[in-house]
This record gives C-alpha cells, structure tokens and sequence, in this order.
C-alpha cells in the first residue's frame, strides 16, 4: 500500500502508473473510518482504474474549535481498515501545510443559495470550508470520478454545484447511507458516543421514519411540530434542526408539490457530540 503526505509524491506516483484514458476513483475523508467509508472505497475500486483515499482534518470547515481539536485521528487504525478493501488503494494522508501552503483560510464560494440551507445557517462559513478544501484536492488528485455518501446530502449538492460552476470533468457519485444495526447512521463523530448515548441516539432514524409515513398525509409544517414535541420529551437529545426541503434546492418545503422531490435534515446533540441525518420522503 502506497502512503503519501506530500503532495509531489502523490502526483508523480499517479503519472507513473496512469495513463489519459485511466479512471482514477477518489475518496475524500477526514479519517476516523468505518464501513460507510469502506463502501465507498469499494465502489470506487469496482468502477475505476486506480482508487485515491485522502484522509485529512480540514481546519477551514469548522466553526467550533472543540469540535476540530476532539475530531477523531486514526490514521494507523484507518490504513488497516483500508488494507481489508484492498492493497491497491492509495493513500493521500497530508498536513495542513500541505494542503493550504501557509495560507489556512477559506475562498468565499457562491453555490446559488444552497450553502445557506440547514448546515449553512448553524455552521457559519462551513461551505466555504468544505468547497476550499475539496477544490483543492480535486486539484491534486485530478480524479475521474468522486465518492461521496448520502449522509451529508447538503454537502453532497454543494460538491455538485462546485463541479459544475468550476467545470470540473469529474463525476460525483452518491452512495447509500451505511448504518449501524440500530440504525444510527454511520459517522466518524460516533467514535465520541458510549455505548448508552449510541442506544439513545438510535431515536434519530427512527422519528426520520416516523415523519417520512407522515409526510404522507401531512403537511410539511405539521410534521416538524411533531418531531420538535417528540424531541422535547427526550432530555438526553437536543434538536439543533429538522427541515423538510427540496433535494435540489434545498429550500425549505412550504406546500407539497406531487412534480418536486423532498428529503427530511436533522441535527442534534448529545452530550455536546453533534449528528447529522438525512431520509428521502418521496
């Protein structure tokens, strides 16, 4: 398994084993890896030539300093998961320095309004974050197709935009949101969870299925009442949001539209330990 932290490295190991017409599948991580994130890897090998891991914490994208600091760094226990994929994968593992060459700060980003939704409006700044750092490894490792999951839909829309706006030739590539077998859905931040908060916070998918059957019948504002009261009753839990929107705008749903796709968003706390969660409704 090829492990590097320098860019340099990276690109011309990538230009002695490729060719113009290789397809080369790219995974952007922070680390911290689990079977979601094997999935994608998975995806990516079935699919492409060469397959490119990048395992980075990306300072720019976080609004909460504890939050950055307390982030989970595994990189030895992420290379092993890797190597149970395959022995083929590449690892792009850099430092801040890196990445932003003395310059750790954010471009401002227009993506048409869906930075602004959800995330956007809990998270100051976030998008730029995320769309500065993937630009650049987009940058580096020049992949013909990019794995993303479905978890972090808004950010998956927001990669999307990014791509087009900069006319990018890479295909962004949804993949299904990975679960535990109670249902929490898989995220590096659950490495932060006891084994009681991980019993507690499979509520999360639990009330998104509960509001999916009544969005059925109900209205979108009727539905989030319902799971702010349900949330209210939960002590352990506090409901930052719950959105029902439109998956390509992302705006928020205010009469249902039989032609539109719509998708619920939620994020908690537990013990100061934030989730995120996602559910197509249609």
């Amino acid at each position: 398994m090829k492990i590097f932290e320098k860019q340099i490295d990276l690109n011309a190991h990538l230009k002695s084993i490729s060719n113009p017409n290789s397809t080369i599948g790219f995974v952007p991580t922070m680390g911290a890896l689990h079977s979601g994130h094997l999935s994608l890897l998975q995806e990516s090998i079935q699919n492409n030539a060469f397959t490119v891991i990048s395992i980075f914490v990306n300072p720019t994208q976080f609004n909460n300093q504890e939050d950055l600091e307390k982030y989970p760094r595994t990189l030895n226990h992420d290379v092993e998961k890797i190597k149970t994929v395959s022995d083929e994968i590449i690892v792009y593992a850099p430092t801040v320095e890196d990445i932003y060459e003395g310059h750790t700060v954010s471009q401002h980003f227009n993506f048409d309004g869906l930075e602004n939704q959800m995330e956007g409006q809990f998270r100051p700044g976030h998008y730029d974050g995320v769309g500065t750092v993937v630009k650049r490894l987009f940058e580096i490792v020049k992949p013909t197709h990019a794995y993303f999951g479905e978890k972090d839909f808004q950010q998956l829309q927001v990669v999307k935009k990014l791509v087009q706006k900069l006319k990018m030739p890479i295909v962004i590539v949804c993949c299904p949101i990975h679960r535990e077998s109670n249902g929490l859905a898989m995220s590096s931040r659950n490495e932060r969870l006891s084994d009681s908060e991980k019993k507690q916070a499979a509520v999360i998918y639990k009330i998104l299925k509960t509001a999916k059957t009544k969005f059925k019948t109900k209205s979108a504002s009727t539905v989030s009442d319902l799971v702010s009261k349900t949330f209210e009753a939960i002590p352990t839990i506090t409901l930052e949001y719950f959105q029902i929107a439109d998956e390509v705008t992302l705006l928020p749903c205010l009469r249902k539209n039989k032609n539109k796709k719509y998708r619920a968003f939620i994020a908690v706390f537990i013990n100061n330990i934030r989730l995120i969660d996602t559910i197509s409704l249609n």
